[in-house]
């Protein structure tokens, strides 16, 4: 929604806000994109755009019938925050477009998910096979990514990293997808992770619609995708004292010790420090 296309998703990239909440880092990798979000029919069309929320039919004006993509006029403002609606995007449209199945609820898609590319950026252990192969891309590789991102954070480590970034890079095109023995997370987590790191980018979850297949997962079913903002997180870190942390990193040197030769600070309380 915000109109950048971010390539370098890793937890060290996934900054912890003090309110608990996240915020992303590192924007070297990323690009603008002017790509209009597309409002789409839910099931229908699979070759239409879906969005990542949901309407509900009382959000539809009744004056509109329902034709393969809506159109934004056929929406009520009143259904959303006004940060979506400013007051030109607020006023209904004269002539609308008319609603024939009002079974069928309009999805957004916010991301462009029939771009293409050729470029070759991004963390080895994260990039898709299909961008190590050459083949060219779309947002499909994003998906990929992100299911990288969610086995790291489960099981402390990525899927396929190999001893090099040439071994890894093998790993991610040839070898499947393991878990380890005694892996303990949810069935829905493992399902999820299986349907991101598929390697045909054509399979892949998020292929067809977006963030919107992916929000619509059994694993984020607790998960309020519309009031996400406005949700308290489960934890909420501390306030970190700095003098605390500098006092902790300031190298202590026994008094008895000031005219300690260069050999002896190789050793002993001096090994960690390096001295000029």
């Amino acid at each position: 929604m915000m109109g950048v296309v971010y390539r370098d998703l890793k937890p060290e990239n996934v900054l912890v806000r003090e309110d608990g909440h996240i915020m992303l880092s590192d924007f070297d990798l990323s690009l603008r994109s002017y790509v209009n979000p597309t409002l789409v029919q839910s099931s229908t069309e699979p070759s239409c755009r879906i969005s990542s929320y949901c309407i509900q039919s009382s959000c539809i004006d009744p004056a509109c019938k329902l034709p393969v993509c809506v159109e934004p006029s056929c929406l009520q403002p009143s259904c959303f925050r006004p940060q979506f609606f400013n007051s030109k995007t607020a006023k209904v449209k004269s002539e609308r477009i008319s609603l024939a199945n009002s079974d069928s609820l309009p999805i957004l898609i916010a991301e462009p998910t029939s771009a293409r590319s050729m470029s070759f950026v991004g963390t080895h252990e994260y990039l898709a096979p299909e961008i190590i192969r050459g083949d060219g891309h779309g947002s499909a590789v994003d998906w990929w990514t992100f299911g990288i991102f969610l086995y790291e954070l489960l099981h402390g480590r990525t899927p396929f990293k190999g001893n090099g970034n040439r071994e890894t890079l093998f790993n991610v095109v040839g070898q499947p997808l393991k878990f380890p023995e005694g892996s303990s997370i949810s069935f829905a987590a493992k399902d999820l992770i299986r349907g991101l790191l598929i390697k045909d980018p054509q399979k892949r979850f998020g292929f067809k619609r977006g963030a919107t297949e992916i929000k619509q997962h059994p694993f984020f079913k607790s998960v309020n995708w519309a009031l996400i903002r406005s949700t308290h997180p489960p934890e909420i870190p501390k306030p970190a004292d700095l003098a605390i942390l500098n006092h902790s990193l300031k190298p202590s040197v026994p008094p008895n010790d000031k005219g300690a030769t260069d050999s002896d600070r190789s050793s002993g309380p001096y090994l960690e420090f390096e001295f000029f």
